[in-house]
């Protein structure tokens, strides 16, 4: 009875040696929830930002599953009606891109400001965490508009504590041979630099996540 015992016993050790194993081999669930600056627009899908920052990461030895969940001209308030069934269970952390189209149709941005807080409060409220991706209104918004919206997103990051990457088109937006035809949307060159720009940003993100589980 005693060996059994101690069987038993060493057996169910190994399970949960094992099992915490897996746990923390687990791969890394993160969601793209943006606009068309998220989704690819014009590009194949392995092209998009989600894709292409998954296998950066991958090349780093990072065990990291990044999907997408953008949807090319998604403003603020179309985010915010989805963010609850496009992000799945089990996803750890989100990167948050959002009101880009908001400026470009020139909406209030203390609507946008509105929206994008709640996206952050609901998806706190299911512990996932959030990586807030910054925009600049466009400069034919005029000063005013861009002293309102321009700050939405800095404050918000220190607001509620969240990892921030000040502004998602942080070295394509100036340069025409990173953007398409359009003169708005990354070509895959320029995908590629707002992965190579962002990448140390996620890369702590990640290690945050990391801490939590």
């Amino acid at each position: 009875m005693a060996l059994k015992g101690f069987q038993r016993f060493f057996l169910g050790l190994a399970m949960t040696i094992a099992l915490s194993a897996t746990a923390r081999a687990e791969t890394i669930s993160l969601v793209g929830f943006g606009d068309s600056l998220m989704a690819g627009y014009q590009l194949p899908p392995e092209d998009a930002f989600p894709a292409r920052l998954e296998k950066a990461l991958k090349e780093k030895g990072l065990d990291v599953a990044v999907a997408n969940a953008g949807v090319s001209g998604d403003t603020s308030s179309g985010g915010l009606a989805r963010i609850d069934w496009s992000i799945p269970d089990g996803t750890k952390g989100v990167i948050l891109e959002l009101g880009a189209n908001d400026a470009l149709r020139g909406i209030p941005p203390e609507e946008t400001r509105k929206n994008i807080e709640a996206m952050i409060a609901r998806l706190k409220e299911r512990g996932i965490a959030v990586l807030l991706a910054g925009m600049m209104a466009p400069p034919n918004m005029g000063a005013d508009y861009a002293a309102r919206f321009n700050p939405i997103y800095p404050e918000l990051a220190e607001k509620y504590g969240l990892e921030l990457y000040p502004f998602f088109l942080d070295g394509v937006v100036t340069d025409a041979a990173l953007k398409l035809e359009d003169g708005m949307h990354p070509n895959g060159n320029g995908v590629g630099m707002m992965v190579e720009k962002a990448l140390p940003v996620v890369e702590r993100f990640i290690a945050t996540l990391a801490k939590t589980e």
